[in-house]
């Protein structure tokens, strides 16, 4: 089953090392600007869809680029995973 990740980005120094990681490594990445709810700052949304055994290839390296994941100010990234039932193309 295909799966979409969704890594909301905290850290903008973090948004184009990890572009150019996923991308290098053959992963397909939408970027989406956003604005986070409680504190109104940036964010960047990445939308990544991936099959199902290379999801955990992903993840590693987002967690990589967003390093520290975890901050004494927050995280570098929320993490979320979804089963795809569709995808096309029109």
């Amino acid at each position: 089953m295909s799966k979409l990740i969704l890594a909301v980005i905290f850290n903008a120094d973090a948004v184009e090392p990890l572009s150019r990681a996923l991308i290098e490594n053959d992963y397909t990445v939408t970027k989406i600007s956003s604005t986070g709810g409680f504190l109104r700052r940036q964010n960047t949304t990445f939308m990544i869809g991936v099959e199902e055994e290379r999801l955990p290839g992903a993840m590693a390296i987002i967690r990589d680029v967003c390093r520290p994941y975890s901050r004494p100010e927050g995280h570098a990234a929320t993490l979320f995973v979804l089963d795809v039932a569709e995808f096309a193309q029109a």
